[in-house]
C-alpha cells in the first residue's frame, strides 16, 4: 500500500510542524509519510528536540525548510495541515492536486515564558495536544480507508 503524504506547516518549521511530522511518522508510519515546512524557516527549537527525545524520537539532525520550496518542487500532498494560528496560516500556499487542508492551531513553544523546566513542561503539553489530534486523525483516516 502506498503511503499517503502529509505536510505540516507552521511559521518557522522549528517546533510544532516538526513535532507533528515526527509523531505521525512514529504513530502511523505504515499509512502516512509526514513532512514539515515553515513560512519563514528558522532554527530547530531545542525544546521540541528534547520532548521528542523523551519519547524516543530524534529530530536533532532535522533541518528547517520553507513551504514555498516544497510548493515549487511540485510534490503532491493529499493532506496539508497548518499548526500555527489562523492569521499565520493565511500565508500558506494552495497546493496543487486533490488536497485536504486542515487547520490545527497549537501554541508556539517559542512563545513560552518561565524557566527552562517550565517551558519544557509547556512544550510537553503542546506535544500531548498534537498527539491527541493525530490519534483522532489516524483513527478517522483508517476508517475512511476501510470504507473506500
Amino acid at each position: 500500500m502506498k503511503k499517503r503524504r502529509v505536510l505540516f506547516i507552521c511559521v518557522h518549521n522549528s517546533a510544532r510542524s516538526q513535532m507533528a511530522a515526527a509523531l505521525l511518522n512514529k504513530m502511523c508510519g505504515d499509512v502516512f509519510e509526514a513532512h514539515s515546512a515553515g513560512l519563514q524557516p528558522g532554527v530547530l527549537n531545542p525544546l521540541a528536540v528534547e520532548v521528542l527525545q523523551e519519547i524516543g524520537i530524534d529530530i536533532s539532525q532535522n533541518k528547517t525548510q520553507a513551504v514555498f520550496d516544497v510548493f515549487v518542487s511540485g510534490q503532491l500532498f493529499p493532506f496539508v495541515i497548518t499548526v500555527c494560528s489562523e492569521t499565520e496560516a493565511k500565508g500558506c500556499p494552495i497546493f496543487p492536486g486533490v488536497t485536504t487542508r486542515l487547520h490545527w492551531p497549537f501554541p508556539d513553544p517559542s512563545q513560552l515564558t518561565g524557566t527552562w523546566e517550565e517551558k519544557l513542561e509547556g512544550t510537553r503539553e503542546i506535544l500531548k495536544e498534537i498527539e491527541n489530534e493525530l490519534q483522532q486523525f489516524c483513527d478517522e483516516q483508517c476508517v475512511a480507508s476501510l470504507q473506500s
